[in-house]
């Protein structure tokens, strides 16, 4: 199979923002990103005409879930909502046709013991109707985070390992993430395969920051501070699809797009 290399385009029109950017997969979200509100389909006709005109685009689709999800938390406010908006993303991405469901690994706040957070994480998994499989992104700092070192990494996938949904559980590996939490990108793919057995899906980004220095902010591709020939090299050896986050607009990413191929072209 080619390797699909996309974007996160806007969720009015995915094919549309897709085709401008050349983009061959298109991440969405549904609804506000910041927003505990349920998920909302855009799209003209809804969730139907949307999984149909993708399929007739040839377009895969991948949903985010909301960054507020936070189903490690130890807060029953926040835990609790966490879970039944995740699954109303899972359900809404089936709905859609989608690939599956990007939810970031979350995190314990300091003063708990990240061993609540990997248990949650288990519940979590256990008692999700994964309707698509979701796909769990490492983030880019917090020494409480679940899923930001290779060990937190390791101890999360321990913990699921025995949930009831644990076959529908992939791997987003976020280069900028990586590179801010303080992981070299070179072999870095089969350092998380050694762990999840698996990677899914890649996001594609430069970072602004230095190595290590825990701030998930992105930058566009060479541009940033992120080893270029890494981001290159997880792309080309992850044997998943890899979409950019990239700041602009769609010119941008295009471009972005862009650069990835013609350097993987020359792998």
């Amino acid at each position: 199979m080619a390797l699909l290399i996309g974007s996160h385009v806007e969720q009015e029109d995915p094919i549309a923002g897709a085709r401008v950017r050349g983009a061959e997969i298109a991440q969405i979200s549904l609804g506000d990103p910041r927003s505990w509100k349920g998920p909302v389909v855009e799209f003209p006709g809804g969730a139907p005409a949307l999984r149909e005109a993708a399929q007739q685009a040839n377009l895969p689709l991948v949903v985010h879930a909301p960054f507020v999800i936070n189903v490690a938390s130890t807060n029953n406010r926040i835990r609790i909502p966490s879970r039944k908006l995740l699954q109303k993303h899972v359900d809404a991405a089936a709905e859609i046709g989608a690939l599956g469901v990007v939810i970031h690994g979350g995190h314990v706040v300091k003063d708990a013991d990240p061993a609540d957070g990997f248990a949650h994480w288990h519940k979590a998994v256990d008692g999700l109707d994964a309707k698509v499989p979701i796909f769990i992104e490492n983030t880019a700092g917090g020494q409480h985070a679940m899923a930001c070192t290779l060990e937190a990494i390791e101890r999360l996938w321990d913990s699921i390992s025995t949930a009831a949904a644990f076959a529908q559980v992939g791997f987003c590996l976020d280069t900028c993430h990586a590179h801010a939490a303080g992981l070299e990108l070179h072999g870095l793919v089969d350092r998380i395969k050694a762990i999840t057995g698996r990677i899914d899906l890649v996001h594609a980004n430069d970072s602004r920051d230095a190595f290590g220095s825990g701030a998930d902010r992105h930058a566009n591709l060479g541009k940033g501070k992120a080893d270029a020939a890494g981001i290159v090299e997880v792309v080309a050896t992850s044997g998943a699809p890899a979409v950019v986050e990239t700041p602009g607009g769609a010119e941008d990413q295009a471009a972005d797009i862009v650069w990835l191929r013609d350097r993987i072209a020359q792998l």
